[in-house]
């Protein structure tokens, strides 16, 4: 971590055309409803003594089951969490088709179609939300005053007006900007995506990128944009591979292996503070995931929390939470500002949940952790040409919210039998604990790339300085894969993950049931999803419950509490709930935010795989709980395509 020469005030004025009016207090109008994703509402009507009564308000379905279950590599994926801006709901679909909903009825108001080509493969097949920004030196009444902004899957930039989903003359061309144009190289269709919401820095748009991974060595740019909001012109660029000789972390990269990668693209959702300036972002791996003896480094700025002048694209400070990722590690989440109350006096922070279920804790202004960070010692690599870094970062608190490891003898079972079978996968595979190295007979990555807190984020309580996350705990298994064996371990592996890593010695196969016991359950001891609170003055877990049932898993509906994989995050309320819905049985759950206690669980018609949010649109009217209802197609939960909103009778 290295903190910048320029200070993190830039001034009066710059704050003054930065700050934005607060929203209305049943409004949620963000992705995370406040731009540093807090998920907190001030909202109290639905609370512990009544949340039980809540029923099914309404139900909008986006008429795209079908074209989901018709994709045949399994990717299609309903994660929209709307939000409510000047009283209507706007969301995303699968296929990037934006709709402005009633929000007590449901009804649609307009639908924009930006016209992807829906059969074409695509490494990301989803849209988590849209964003809104408001012209103040328009008249209310004018064209495009309020408008959504939002990317597609064809790697578009789009701003439609909000009143009637009419793309905005004079931005960029049509209403649209096409962010691959401005890349340079070769374009490769269905390589680049925007999948999450932009964020909203005075009149600035920022927005990252999805890339997909393991393909090749040399993968398109992974560039963070800021977007001017009215014309759509390119203020400025940042790439998280750090291609100038002047850029301090050039160094962490031997010779110009930066100038012959790609990605460290920040595909999840970022962050703003306007009254500081500032955007957070967090990034993914260098290019390829899982060999990086090409890349030999710390690779900085990949896989970090970087700190960003909205305005210019500056780096103001960043932190890195792996070294040299060869796991997948991608900073998933989006980072949460928060403020920490610490020996009398609040400190404004950064909390960065990841998939190694670690909390990093940062200050705001500097990025120094709250809590102390040590490098240990971690497995090394016995691949050649390789060469893993030798310690990696680990908080002192909060502890691990999420195992570190799968051995033998952690084997797990209903059966003796059943148990033995594991012990024996997990035997024959490379098992070192956490940052075991990618290996020729196969390495258990525990957490997996799909584990610990991905994107659908924490939520943060500031009166009990609580923050609330969801974590997985399914192992993967990678194998790397000499090329001159590529061709045939592909093709004896239909149906498989079996990827180039062009422009490198190896390929690989990554499984996700290769630690699937003969009964079809995990290998690893039950919990397999978790909700967790931890106190952020003090780093402790102060609870942590099961999340989830076997209920629609299982030959028969028994709702065993062992907890299931996960992916959608939770919201808090002023009511003293957390709802979150995520996991593999299809309901939506309110815990009580002191206890864990889980009080009560709605149906859902399909997997909510994505995160809920809430508004009231008057002082007098119902507090809605809306989640989608899409499924998630690698997951395995049922596809399906509404919108539910749920309230009090």
């Amino acid at each position: 971590m290295t903190r910048s020469r320029w200070p993190i005030a830039s001034g009066a004025l710059f704050a003054a055309l930065l700050f934005t009016p607060p929203a209305h207090a049943g409004d949620w109008p963000a992705y995370g409803r406040d731009p540093g994703g807090t998920r907190y509402t001030p909202l109290a009507q639905i609370d512990r003594a009544n949340v039980d009564g809540l029923r099914v308000a309404w139900t909008y379905r986006t008429g795209e089951l079908e074209d989901a279950k018709r994709v045949p590599w399994r990717n299609a994926t309903l994660e929209a969490t709307p939000i409510l801006v000047d009283g209507t709901l706007y969301l995303c679909t699968t296929f990037t088709r934006v709709v402005a909903l009633d929000p007590e009825t449901g009804a649609e108001r307009w639908a924009f179609d930006p016209g992807i080509d829906r059969a074409a493969r695509r490494s990301d097949l989803a849209c988590r939300g849209v964003s809104a920004w408001r012209d103040r030196d328009a008249d209310p009444a004018a064209a495009c005053a309020r408008r959504i902004v939002f990317g597609t899957l064809d790697g578009e930039l789009i701003a439609l007006d909000a009143r009637d989903g009419k793309p905005c003359d004079g931005f960029g061309e049509n209403g649209r900007v096409d962010l691959q144009r401005s890349l340079g190289g070769e374009l490769r269709p269905g390589r680049y995506a925007v999948t999450s919401p932009p964020a909203v820095v005075g009149d600035v748009i920022v927005v990252g990128s999805a890339i997909g991974d393991n393909q090749r060595a040399d993968e398109m740019s992974g560039c963070v944009r800021g977007i001017d909001a009215r014309s759509g012109r390119q203020l400025w660029s940042w790439d998280p591979v750090p291609r100038r000789a002047d850029d301090p972390a050039r160094r962490t990269w031997e010779g110009d292996s930066a100038d012959r990668t790609g990605a460290a693209n920040a595909w999840s959702i970022l962050s703003a503070d306007p009254e500081r300036g500032l955007v957070f972002v967090p990034t993914g791996s260098a290019s390829p995931d899982f060999y990086g003896g090409e890349r030999k480094g710390d690779n900085l700025y990949a896989n970090s929390v970087v700190a960003l002048r909205a305005a210019t694209g500056e780096v103001v400070w960043h932190f890195q939470t792996t070294h040299h990722d060869l796991w997948d590690y991608d900073v998933p989440a989006q980072p949460v500002l928060v403020t920490v109350r610490r020996n009398g006096r609040d400190i404004p922070a950064v909390a960065q949940a990841t998939k190694m279920g670690l909390v990093f804790v940062l200050h705001r202004d500097t990025g120094e952790p709250l809590f102390p960070v040590e490098e240990r010692p971690v497995p090394q690599t016995d691949i050649p040409g390789e060469q893993t870094s030798p310690t990696q970062p680990f908080p002192v608190l909060p502890p691990p919210l999420a195992p570190h490891g799968l051995s033998p003898d952690d084997a797990w079972g209903l059966t003796f039998w059943d148990r033995g079978r594991c012990r024996e996968r997990i035997a024959a595979l490379r098992s070192d604990g956490i940052y075991t190295p990618p290996s020729l007979e196969g390495t258990i990555i525990f957490p997996g790339n799909a584990g610990g807190t991905n994107w659908g984020s924490a939520a943060f309580e500031p009166g009990r300085g609580l923050l609330v996350t969801n974590t997985s705990r399914i192992p993967t298994v990678v194998r790397l894969v000499p090329r001159a064996d590529f061709d045939a371990v592909r093709a004896a592996n239909p149906g498989k993950e079996v990827s180039p890593q062009a422009g490198t010695p190896y390929g690989m196969m990554r499984e996700f049931d290769a630690l699937l016991s003969p009964l079809g359950l995990p290998c690893n001891p039950p919990p397999w999803g978790t909700l967790v609170a931890v106190d952020l003055g003090s780093g402790a877990i102060r609870w942590e419950v099961p999340l989830g049932t076997v209920r629609d898993l299982a030959p028969v509906p028994v709702p065993i509490r062992w907890g299931t994989p996960n992916m959608g995050g939770p919201i808090v309320t002023a009511g003293g709930l957390v709802f979150i819905a995520a996991t593999m049985d299809y309901y939506l759950r309110a815990f009580d935010v002191d206890s864990g206690e889980e009080l009560w669980k709605g149906r859902l018609p399909a997997g909510g795989q994505a995160t809920p949010m809430t508004y009231q649109l008057r002082p007098d009217g119902k507090q809605y709980v809306v989640i989608a209802a899409g499924g998630h197609g690698r997951m395995g939960t049922a596809l399906g395509d509404s919108i539910v909103a749920f309230a009090l009778p």
